[in-house]
């Protein structure tokens, strides 16, 4: 008589790679822990760095903590701050602005020649300046929303224009100081703030930051620019306007360059064509050290603050220990490249 073979001993599973058990483990591992407060937090690493900067350059150089020497560098800062704010409203709807820069410098050389050249009250050409800024963001916007251009392509072209425009405004020529009013060289002065000089350009820029950090914190127009550079199709179908969105973007950030351009303005005191030739690189290199993830969705206003003031740190401390300008630039670099390779570790937490 055949006998049954004994029935197997049931075992139980490995886990699974998408078990939610396995999931929940991998979470209370510490880095994965990191990882996820990066996430929510994407500006405790810029932070973390600057105060390593200035404890580091603090003690290998006691100027660099002198008042003199603190007040240099928010005077370095303002103009790269300001220009930061727009391009990060940009960065966050997963696009990119590379004519902020020369959209600046144009909008400067306007206010210039509209006071010299045309003679024209302060405010009036204050105004002038702000409508280019204005028109020029428009101009992006409009070729990114209705023509469906890359970001990218739309602004490097966009970057030409302005710069060949901004030449013909101003003739290759310098505005001084000294032929321009007073409201419009404003923001290069100075108040005394516990033994540090403040210049009215970084008020300016102080004022910027804390409005747009409330748009973007407090209000539903906020929330839109998130959801769109989280996911376009996804905003879209929940109701958003997403060409809307863009547009009031890249408009809001023409008009902020023209900020920057009043500040850059007071701090030389002129209007040049030849001004801020690398503050494209610059705004960009703050937004990334900040924390804003370039494909959109993830970072923080202040954030980018707190990378303008690094690259402020890093230019300004180098340069007091001693090294030649170039070993500055690649520690820019390698701060650009460690930061994005940080924002793709980052974006690999788990939901």
């Amino acid at each position: 008589m055949a006998t049954r073979a004994p029935a197997p001993t049931p075992t139980e599973p490995a886990p699974s790679a998408h078990d939610p058990a396995h999931a929940f483990i991998d979470r209370r591992k510490p880095i994965a822990r990191i990882r996820g407060v990066l996430h929510r937090y994407p500006a405790i690493s810029p932070g973390v760095v600057l105060v390593v900067a200035i404890l580091v350059f603090g003690a290998l150089n006691p100027h660099f903590l002198a008042p003199s020497n603190l007040s240099l560098i928010t005077q370095q800062v303002a103009v790269i701050g300001i220009l930061g704010v727009a391009e990060t409203l940009v960065i966050l709807t997963a696009g990119i602005d590379l004519s902020v820069g020369a959209a600046m410098v144009l909008s400067s050389v306007v206010v210039g020649n509209a006071v010299a050249g045309l003679h024209l009250p302060a405010p009036i050409a204050l105004l002038a300046g702000l409508a280019t800024g204005l028109l020029a963001g428009i101009l992006n916007g409009v070729l990114v929303t209705r023509l469906a251009l890359p970001p990218f392509i739309v602004t490097l072209g966009t970057l030409s224009i302005f710069t060949a425009l901004l030449l013909l405004v101003s003739n290759g020529a310098t505005v001084q100081g000294a032929s321009l009013p007073d409201l419009i060289t404003w923001t290069g002065g100075t108040f005394r703030l516990a033994g540090v000089d403040i210049s009215f350009g970084v008020v300016l820029m102080a004022l910027l930051y804390l409005g747009v950090a409330y748009a973007l914190g407090r209000t539903a127009w906020g929330r839109h620019v998130y959801a769109v550079g989280d996911d376009k199709e996804a905003a879209r179908l929940s109701g958003i306007r997403v060409s809307r969105v863009l547009l009031s973007v890249y408009a809001l950030a023409g008009a902020i360059v023209v900020l920057g351009a009043w500040t850059q303005i007071g701090r030389d005191f002129g209007s040049s064509p030849n001004a801020a030739t690398d503050a494209n690189l610059n705004a960009i290199t703050a937004v990334v050290i900040g924390g804003t993830s370039l494909f959109g969705g993830r970072g923080t206003i202040w954030g980018t603050l707190l990378g303008a003031l690094i690259v402020g740190v890093f230019r300004n401390g180098l340069a007091l220990v001693g090294l030649d300008v170039l070993y500055q630039t690649l520690a820019v670099g390698v701060l650009v490249i460690g930061a994005v390779a940080i924002d793709q570790w980052i974006r690999k937490v788990r939901k």
